[in-house]
């Protein structure tokens, strides 16, 4: 049974996502040691809450060097939400911080009053939304059908200066975004497959099954 481990860096919504995996029946759990990590055959990068705060907990909590290590390993990561906003080069939430530079481009902010449909849309964008698969040879997409809807609740979307690894879209009032990448070993949701019910399990399903 391939090992995975779920990042604990006290910014994640992390037992919901450690229980999909169970019920899939896959052999996960959270850990707080950044030292487990060496020991994973699978990576889990969950996160909520503001980007400054995440990655400031990633990298005091000596999460940062295990991790880059393990992705130029090969093996497997997965980022959601925020979790997937650090592996970018930077955010412009609360001012400029840099991320992981994993994957080139930047988090930017959903400008404010977008119209769609005659009403002004809120931000954050939160709730049910459908994604366009863009490379439906993606494996977190292996039988997950173009136009699915997922849950999302964001205020910051993702920007990929390489339009290749987008591996889905979403679009909310005039902005077309990253709903998920994919570059090799790397792969990442802005949704939250956990708050996503059969589409969400089964993309954690394809994540456990690599």
């Amino acid at each position: 049974m391939k090992n995975i481990i779920i990042i604990d860096y006290e910014m994640g919504n992390l037992r919901s996502v450690e229980k999909a995996f169970e019920s899939l029946g896959y052999a996960a759990r959270v850990s707080a040691d950044p030292h487990t990590i060496a020991t994973a055959d699978k990576v889990v990068l969950p996160g909520v809450g503001a980007f400054r705060d995440c990655i400031g907990n990633l990298r005091a909590g000596g999460f940062v060097p295990p991790l880059l290590a393990h992705v130029a390993a090969g093996k497997p990561l997965l980022g959601i939400c925020v979790g997937m906003q650090m592996l970018f080069d930077q955010s412009e939430e609360f001012g400029l911080h840099q991320g992981l530079g994993l994957i080139p481009g930047q988090v930017k902010r959903f400008p404010a009053g977008m119209v769609e449909a005659g009403e002004t849309l809120k931000v954050p964008h939160m709730g049910w939304n459908s994604i366009r698969l863009q490379r439906p040879d993606a494996p977190l997409f292996a039988g997950v059908a173009d136009d699915s809807y997922v849950y999302f609740v964001h205020s910051y979307y993702c920007a990929a200066a390489e339009p290749n690894v987008v591996a889905a879209s979403c679009t909310y009032g005039d902005i077309t975004f990253a709903a998920s990448i994919w570059q090799g070993n790397i792969m990442a949701t802005q949704f939250h497959p956990e708050k996503s019910q059969t589409i969400g399990l089964k993309i954690f399903d394809n994540f456990g099954k690599l």
